[in-house]
C-alpha cells in the first residue's frame, strides 16, 4: 500500500514563498539555508499571522526538552535570523513585529496553498495593529532598540561553535583556578600580613578586601562547578545576572599578583594581571558559544 502523500504548505508574502520543508525564497530564488529554530518559529508566525505567538508557546514547541541553552538568547538569535533573511528590522518592521512582554506577530498579509487549495490572510493595517496591542510609543521604541541590539559584548549568532565538551571544561577550569586563589590566599594570611606594610589604612583595607572577597567567592564559585557538571537549567541567564557583581570581584582578584611584585618582578605581574582581567570576560563568551552552538 502506497503511504499517503505529505502535505506540504507554501506561504506567500512580499516577495517570498516559504514552505513547510523549511526552504525560504526571494522572487524564486532560493535563500541560505534557515537553522532549524528560525524554520519553526516562522511556521509559527505563519501559520497564525496577525496574532500574537506568546514566548511562552515557543518555548514549549522549540525549547521544551533543552537542557542547556538559555531560551532567551536561542530565541532572540532566531528571530534576528529570520530579520536579517526577510531584510526585515525590529525599529522599522514589515514582517515580524515584537509585542512588548508577550512574544512576536506576523503583520504582512499571507498567502497559503496547500494541496492546490488558496486561503488569503487579509492584510491588517500598521496603526491597527499598534493600536490594537496598546504600546506606549516611547516603551516600543526602547523594545525595539533592545532587540535589535539584545548585546552590549558578543552576541551568539556572532560567536563560533564550540563542542559543548570544550564549554564545560574550560569553564570548570576557570571556576578551579578562582577558586584556588580564594582558599591559597586566606591559608596563607599570615604571609599576607608580612607582604603588606605595617600598619596604615591601605594594608587595613587590602587584607580585608582579600578576607571578605575570598569568602564571598568560594560558595559562589562552588555553586558555578556544580551547576555546569550537573547540566544545570538555565545556568547561562542565571550567569549573566550574577556576571556585573562578578565582574567587579573578579577584577579586584586580578590585581592580586602585585602583592608578591616583589617576588615575580613588576612585568610579570602586570602581564598576569592583563591575563587575569580578561577572565571574567571569557567565563561570559564560553557560555554564549555553548548557547550559539544549541541554537544552530
Amino acid at each position: 500500500m502506497n503511504e499517503p502523500k505529505r502535505e506540504t504548505r507554501i506561504f506567500r508574502f512580499g516577495v517570498f514563498e516559504f514552505d513547510t520543508d523549511g526552504e525560504l525564497r526571494k522572487e524564486g530564488r532560493k535563500e541560505p539555508r534557515l537553522r532549524d529554530q528560525a524554520v519553526q518559529v516562522l511556521s509559527m508566525l505563519l501559520e497564525r499571522p496577525r496574532e500574537v505567538v506568546t514566548r511562552e508557546e515557543l518555548r514549549e514547541r522549540l525549547w521544551l526538552s533543552d537542557t542547556f541553552v538559555d531560551f532567551d538568547h536561542g530565541l532572540n538569535t532566531a528571530v534576528n535570523q529570520l530579520r536579517n533573511a526577510l531584510g526585515d528590522s525590529a525599529t522599522n518592521s514589515r514582517f515580524i513585529q515584537t509585542v512588548p512582554r508577550r512574544g512576536y506577530r506576523f503583520i504582512a498579509p499571507v498567502e497559503m496553498t496547500v494541496s492546490g487549495s488558496t486561503a488569503l490572510a487579509a492584510p491588517m493595517d500598521t496603526a491597527q495593529v499598534n493600536d490594537h496591542v496598546a504600546i506606549d510609543p516611547g516603551e516600543r521604541d526602547k523594545t525595539n532598540s533592545a532587540a535589535s541590539h539584545p548585546y552590549v559584548l558578543s552576541d551568539p549568532a556572532d560567536l563560533p561553535s564550540v563542542p559543548r565538551n570544550v564549554v564545560r571544561t574550560l569553564f570548570s577550569l576557570i571556576q578551579a583556578i578562582y577558586l584556588t586563589f580564594y582558599v591559597v590566599s586566606l591559608g596563607r594570611l599570615g604571609v599576607l600580613g608580612e607582604i603588606l606594610p605595617v600598619g596604615g589604612n591601605l594594608a587595613h583595607f587590602v587584607f580585608v578586601t582579600v578576607i571578605v572577597t575570598a569568602v564571598l567567592g568560594i560558595p559562589i564559585r562552588l555553586y558555578l562547578l556544580a551547576a555546569i557538571a550537573f547540566n544545570y537549567r538555565g545556568l547561562n541567564a542565571k550567569f549573566q545576572k550574577l556576571f556585573p557583581f562578578l565582574l567587579i570581584l573578579d577584577e579586584l582578584w586580578a590585581l592580586a599578583p602585585f602583592l608578591i611584585v616583589q617576588q615575580i618582578g613588576a612585568g610579570l605581574a602586570l602581564a598576569v594581571t592583563a591575563a587575569l582581567l580578561y577572565l571574567p570576560f571569557s567565563q561570559r563568551t564560553l557560555l554564549l558559544m555553548g548557547s550559539a552552538r544549541k541554537a544552530n
